[in-house]
């Protein structure tokens, strides 16, 4: 009964383990997806600060490929506030799903420690 036990423990400390390295890497990916959105925000806002010194009246174009196009600074405005409120909910999201992740990480390491402690008190 006490080899059932024993493999009954490993096997919960593997799976409590596996969560912990699984959320920690998960973790590892938001951070970097939350830095990669916070520069795509920066370089749009330096975008929009710039245009904002160019002429109201003045010709817009826009980089297709090897191309420009021509575009009104009203489409090209409502373009920059689409991508701004796109990155924002992006950001959100993943800020959110960053805390999550880092309470499965921390829920999961507080198992782990009651384990170690639960089986050192045992041993003593």
């Amino acid at each position: 009964m006490s080899g059932l036990s024993d493999a009954f423990h490993l096997l919960i400390l593997t799976q409590i383990q596996q969560q912990a390295i699984q959320s920690q890497k998960q973790l590892s990916i938001v951070r970097a997806q939350i830095q990669s959105k916070e520069k795509e925000k920066k370089i749009l806002s330096l975008t929009v600060r710039e245009l904002d010194t160019v002429p109201r009246d003045g010709v817009m174009y826009k980089g297709v490929g090897k191309m420009f196009i021509q575009q009104d600074r009203k489409e090209v405005d409502s373009e920059h506030s689409t991508q701004e409120k796109q990155l924002n909910d992006d950001l959100s999201n993943l800020t959110k799903k960053s805390k999550y992740l880092e309470k499965q990480f921390d829920e999961a390491n507080s198992q782990l420690k009651d384990i170690f402690h639960s089986q050192q008190r045992q041993a003593a």
